[in-house]
């Protein structure tokens, strides 16, 4: 008999990273004949169907119970971690979570930051405590806790974030068509942080040695981000769009896609451009599927960059600097067989970041930990 999860998240209609994730993650699971719950992070109440068994309402006292008794009537609880995700200053609502929890605990950490606040260190100083085993993204994730906090390397597993085999039949680059231009595509929830100014700077220094590609920033506001400070940042984008005089080049989709209407965006793309300003993203589903679906990736050095890219799948340039990223596009869009070998070693790769082996993973794992007694709550 398949061992039982119960999971803890965001999970759509909420729109972010980590509720598409696992709703990605649980699809699979239950595909592979596992029997999964999920306890929902949520605002205000919603409307619940399955897999939604519980939901974990902002600021209900009783909430972190309440969730606890959920997840204990399953054999292992799974439990995404993302600082922002719960409630509480740095996200420290968790804690009381995992301290009521009686079955072993998964802990699948989405960040793993090299110099956290004292605040984020307790938060997860104590995830690490409560849980059985913890899942990294990232080889870079892993090593970090190992180095930063004791972890026992025995303790943490590497499984790669998972993605929709999206490939196209053939090598996308095999078939650029000369007659048109080619696109280059950023997408995901709009923030500070993504870089984008500095990928219209780029463009505006690349159009004196290539002709200009058609640009695509697919992605509406991140929903918290609107809630603060509503279009600023994109209205900034705009803007400088015009001064540069980018206006013919760049394409501003204000939609938030998922499932296949993204994949089709994806397979349309001929560069897929990650220009973001951090130095810690350890994790990043953008770039997951940009891989799973062999395209050609220009980015930034963030850490999952870095591990992904650097076999050949894309090429790195450094954080906020647009004539670094104007003469990696170059190469992409303009020497002859850079893409196509780009491509091909994306779509090696893609094989391993499949959802279906991802799942079995965390199933394999899951069986391992299930009668694993609990450390006790400090």
């Amino acid at each position: 008999m398949s061992v039982r999860l119960g999971v803890v998240s965001t999970y759509p209609a909420t729109q972010c990273g980590v509720a598409t994730f696992s709703a990605a993650l649980v699809t699979h699971l239950l595909a592979a004949g596992a029997d999964v719950g999920v306890v929902r992070l949520v605002d205000t109440p919603q409307d619940a169907a399955p897999p939604v068994v519980s939901q974990w309402v902002a600021g209900d006292p009783w909430g972190a119970r309440s969730a606890a008794r959920a997840l204990d009537a399953y054999d292992v609880a799974v439990v995404q971690h993302e600082y922002g995700i719960y409630g509480g200053p740095d996200g420290q609502d968790v804690l009381d979570l995992v301290a009521q929890v009686r079955v072993p605990l998964v802990t699948v950490l989405h960040t793993v930051l090299t110099t956290p606040t004292p605040n984020q260190r307790r938060v997860l100083a104590g995830l690490v405590d409560r849980s059985a085993a913890l899942i990294t993204m990232t080889g870079t994730a892993r090593d970090r806790l190992i180095a930063g906090w004791g972890v026992h390397p025995s303790r943490v597993t590497v499984i790669s974030h998972g993605a929709v085999d999206n490939r196209s039949p053939a090598p996308a680059a095999a078939r650029w068509p000369q007659d048109r231009p080619r696109t280059v595509l950023t997408w995901g929830l709009l923030s500070e942080g993504k870089g984008i100014e500095w990928a219209l700077l780029a463009l505006a220094e690349l159009r004196a040695h290539a002709p200009l590609p058609i640009y695509r920033i697919v992605g509406q506001t991140h929903p918290r981000v609107r809630e603060r400070e509503g279009e600023a940042y994109r209205d900034r984008l705009v803007a400088l769009t015009r001064d540069l005089d980018l206006g013919g080049a760049v394409r501003f989709d204000r939609r938030y896609l998922s499932g296949p209407d993204l994949r089709a965006v994806v397979r349309a793309a001929d560069v897929v451009l990650l220009p973001y300003d951090s130095r810690e993203q350890v994790t990043s589903g953008v770039l997951t599927e940009a891989v799973a679906a062999g395209k050609p990736v220009v980015s930034t050095r963030f850490p999952h960059a870095v591990e992904l890219l650097s076999g050949g799948a894309g090429l790195l340039v450094p954080q906020r600097d647009p004539t670094a990223i104007a003469a990696a596009l170059v190469q992409v869009l303009t020497v002859d067989g850079v893409a196509r070998t780009m491509g091909a070693e994306a779509r090696r790769l893609a094989d391993s970041l499949l959802w279906p082996a991802v799942a079995e993973q965390y199933l394999d794992l899951a069986a391992t930990v299930q009668h694993v007694a609990l450390p006790a709550a400090v």
